[in-house]
């Protein structure tokens, strides 16, 4: 190796150094400066050089922005100079991992519904993959309370749903048995009544049964009698009364008193 090739290596070695020093420091100067102001990063190109619509959101002021990282970043979205590599969502927090071509710079944005909270910049891939991996880290933090509620409401609104169904059904439950009950009550007095009823008429056919055998019995004596060929003749008793009418006359010639 020669001395100009081994100058060469030393200056690349000395720029690379004040670039990790600077980035060092712009990554102290922003790691939790809030970007609430900043608008969303570009979409990543596609092969046919337009960009399709970015999931990160959009957000954007008048207000001048918290540092000077933001700035830029705000100027690079503007002028479409960023490609999203990555980007992660849990509920409504996420991350976003962009892409400066032109610089070889790395932009790491983490975002909470529609606001951008916290924005690094860094010149190394490697840094730069380690950051995103700890925003989406938080992100999953952060999203499990809205998880939680997500489900828990949904859970309440399910059981909501069924209780009305229930009740419903409960409702309908009770009106089936309280019709059953005042059928079975109208049922049981009719037998009650027809119980009665019947006893009653046991009794009229236990009394009809026996007029109606009198009456038979009659019958047959009055035909038994009529087809008897002999003539009977009824008893007639003697009279008493004209002879003991005749004793007590007075005798003949004897003056009536």
């Amino acid at each position: 190796m020669n001395r100009t090739t081994r100058h060469a290596g030393s200056q690349r070695h000395v720029i690379t150094a004040l670039a990790m020093a600077l980035a060092c420091a712009t990554l102290s100067a922003c790691a939790s400066t809030p970007v609430s102001h900043v608008a969303p990063p570009p979409a990543p190109a596609s092969h046919d050089g337009q960009a399709p619509s970015s999931p990160v959101p959009a957000v954007g002021s008048s207000e001048a922005p918290a540092s000077a990282t933001i700035a830029r970043l705000q100027q690079l979205i503007d002028t479409h100079q960023l490609t999203e590599l990555r980007t992660t969502y849990n509920a409504t927090y996420g991350a976003s991992l962009l892409f400066q071509t032109s610089k070889l710079s790395y932009y790491v944005a983490l975002f909470h519904g529609k606001q951008f909270w916290r924005v690094i910049q860094t010149d190394s891939y490697e840094n730069a993959e380690s950051i995103y991996r700890n925003f989406v880290a938080q992100t999953r933090k952060l999203a499990q309370v809205d998880i939680d509620t997500t489900r828990l409401q949904a859970g309440n609104a399910y059981a909501e749903h069924l209780i009305a169904l229930n009740q419903q059904h409960l409702q309908n439950l009770q009106q089936d048995a309280s019709y059953q009950q005042q059928q079975a009550r109208q049922v049981a007095t009719a037998q009650q009544q027809a119980k009665q009823q019947a006893v009653t008429l046991s009794a009229d056919l236990h009394s009809t049964s026996d007029q109606l055998d009198a009456m038979k019995q009659r019958i047959r004596a009055l035909e038994k009698q009529q087809a008897d060929p002999s003539l009977i003749l009824p008893s007639i008793t003697p009279n008493t009364a004209p002879a003991a009418t005749a004793n007590n006359a007075p005798a003949a010639g004897t003056p009536s008193s």
